[in-house]
């Protein structure tokens, strides 16, 4: 689409000079040659495909240098496109006849178009220049970027290029703030545009990055972090065939240059090939280097070798910008291997180095380094294939070999002393450290019995109290209701015995009338008959577990037996479960709780004063129990052996 006049005024300037501009009219393209020289332009574009260069049979006409010139093809006096004409001169390195391809790139459009170009005998001297052939012409947007190529068909030489940048409009313009970058466009409120980010590239087509179709004015903001130098920005009307302007503002900024290092990541292809890939094209230089486990920097290969196959240091102006290990996937992190650099000779010879700090040591060696000395360990190593090979060409090898194998066998006797000795230390430790350990956290205790009625409860809970004053960690199920709720009886009481046994604790069976009577129908019968029992009652449930351990003789030394004084005569208690010490309290306080202690643990002397202490803990709930308020007598028993008196017989 034409580019209305006052915007290419704006855009070029108001000069003599570029209003002088050659217009030329009408929209085909031509061409003309200098005098002498005959030329045609083929009809149509055609294919950019340069090909590769082949000999050339004899003298070929030739491209050897390339000038480009801004003209303005106009359709109406104040309607014109702003078009670049090419010259290509032109010398006789051959034939005297050569097709001239001229490729133009300018994104997105890319065209090529062919020149037939024949230059007379008389004007023939050989390397000499022969005149030039002119294009008019490649139209070009304001503010972009062209690319031209030229070369013959056949292609007998390198071809020749050009790049030049347009002037760009005015009413696009870019700014910073802070870390944020703005791209600004004063256009109408009614124009309709389009804006792309493209990153343009030197070999290949752009690769868009962004694209929105917008309606003017705006301002668009970019992140810092999203520059780099090859970012370009596109803008044009929505209009029919109208023309794009270009402009690529950040080849210069430093900050994209930095993101453009960051956004850099070396890739291991094959075993001897690796890619440099990052958003745009980057010139810099490789070198190889290796790098020993907490070593820095990274130290050049001596001897060196061809740094297109290994990894490589990249530097640009002269500072290092990148550094990888491209076998990190397949070596996994750095350790401490050897780094042997095989080297080629004529006649099949072949020599053998270590990398270490000091240099690369001759294999085999009488040094006094650490791959002398195990080098004849190495080399075997090597021919027995222990050694993975990360690299391989006409010239060398470089290959990894593990050391850490050789520094066991050294150290093995040394380290096997040493272990036993720490062993046998941690473990008079460890015993010192669990049976303090033990004692001071207290032994484990299990306190199960059957819920008769809520005072019997309430006595219960008084007890368990009273032992957790002693070095005694209990478990009842008053204190578990949630979980024991949540798990079941069975599932509760389970976890609570095998954790309890596993540390070496104790089980208390504490009796009452209606825990004789829940033993008696389960020996009976081997299932507990239904009875007015809460549903908390973890004594019913644990009768399926507790009587295995009877019946096979597991319960001594991990159970005990306790009733009440005038609540049950322990006589009353099954036969079974007084294969364990069966204790009335409060009288026998002292035997319970010694009976509650570690079993090797040294009989305390203070146990009377503990048992005084757990008595008059245990008083007020017994008087409770025992002389309720406003009743004479106890009235308690409901089972065997209970009543006034069931416990005066001790």
């Amino acid at each position: 689409m034409p580019v209305p006049w006052f915007l290419l005024s704006l855009a070029l300037g108001r000069s003599p000079v570029v209003l002088s501009l050659e217009r030329l009219v009408g929209p085909q393209d031509a061409t003309h040659c200098s005098p002498g020289l005959s030329c045609r332009l083929w009809d149509s574009d055609i294919l950019c495909l340069p090909g590769d260069i082949v000999p050339a049979p004899g003298p070929v006409l030739a491209p050897t240098h390339l000038q480009t010139e801004l003209v303005l093809r106009c359709q109406k006096e104040t309607d014109c496109d702003l078009c670049l004409r090419v010259a290509v001169h032109l010398a006789v390195h051959a034939s005297l006849q050569a097709q001239v391809v001229l490729s133009f790139q300018a994104y997105p459009t890319a065209r090529c178009v062919l020149l037939e170009v024949q230059v007379p005998a008389a004007l023939v001297q050989f390397g000499q220049s022969v005149g030039s052939v002119v294009y008019d012409c490649f139209e070009a947007a304001l503010g972009s970027e062209v690319r031209i190529w030229s070369y013959t068909q056949p292609r007998y030489e390198k071809e020749l290029n050009h790049t030049q940048q347009l002037p760009a409009l005015p009413w696009l313009n870019v700014s910073a703030d802070g870390d944020n970058v703005h791209l600004v466009l004063n256009v109408s409120e009614e124009q309709h545009f389009g804006l792309s980010l493209y990153w343009n590239q030197v070999q290949g087509p752009p690769k868009p990055r962004w694209h929105k179709n917008l309606t003017g004015p705006q301002i668009i903001t970019l992140n810092h972090t999203d520059l780099v130098p090859c970012l370009c920005i596109q803008v044009w009307p929505l209009e029919p065939d109208s023309v794009r302007t270009n402009i690529c503002p950040f080849r210069e900024d430093p900050r994209a240059h930095q993101n453009l290092w960051q956004a850099a990541r070396l890739q291991l292809l094959t075993l001897q090939s690796w890619l440099l890939d990052a958003p745009c094209s980057l010139p810099a230089e490789a070198a190889l280097c290796w790098r020993a486990p907490g070593g820095d920097p990274c130290q050049p290969l001596v001897p060196p070798l061809s740094w297109e196959n290994v990894t490589v240091d990249v530097n640009s102006s002269e500072k290092l910008q990148l550094q990888e290990c491209l076998w990190a996937d397949s070596l996994g992190p750095l350790k401490d291997d050897v780094l042997l650099l095989e080297t080629r000779g004529p006649q099949d010879n072949r020599s053998l180095c270590a990398l270490e700090p000091s240099g690369c040591t001759s294999l085999p060696s009488k040094a006094s380094t650490r791959a002398a000395r195990l080098g004849e360990y190495l080399l075997q190593d090597l021919q027995s294939g222990q050694c993975l090979q990360l690299w391989d060409d006409d010239l060398g090898a470089l290959w990894a070999c593990p050391m850490d194998k050789y520094i066991h066998k050294r150290w093995a006797l040394v380290w096997l002393a040493c272990l036993l000795f720490a062993a046998a230390l941690s473990l008079i430790l460890l015993l010192k450290k669990d049976h303090a350990k033990a004692a001071a956290r207290g032994r484990a205790a299990l306190l199960l019995y059957s819920a008769d009625d809520s005072g019997f409860e309430r006595l219960v809970g008084a007890l368990a109290s009273a032992l957790c004053q002693l070095p005694l960690r209990v478990a009842v199920d008053l204190w578990s209701r949630r979980e024991l709720s949540a798990q079941g009886p069975v599932a509760w009481f389970h976890a609570q015995r095998r954790q309890t046994l596993q540390e070496g604790g104790v089980v208390v069976l504490l009796f009452s009338p209606g825990a004789v009577a829940l033993c008696s129908e389960w020996l009976q019968d081997g299932v507990s008959g239904p009875g007015a029992h809460g549903p908390h009652d973890a004594f019913r449930a644990s009768l399926s577990c507790v009587l295995p351990d009877f019946l096979q003789g597991r319960a001594p030394g991990s159970y005990v037996g306790a009733c009440f004084d005038r609540l049950l005569h322990p006589d009353a208690v099954p036969a079974l479960f007084r294969t364990v010490p069966v204790f009335t309290l409060p009288s026998q306080l002292p035997d319970f709780l010694g009976a509650l202690q570690q079993p090797r643990a040294p009989r305390s002397g203070r146990l009377q004063e503990r048992a005084e202490q757990v008595s008059r803990a245990l008083q007020p709930a017994l008087d409770s129990y025992f002389h309720p308020p406003g009743t004479p007598a106890p009235g308690r028993g409901v089972g065997p052996g209970a009543g006034p008196g069931a416990g005066d017989g001790t």
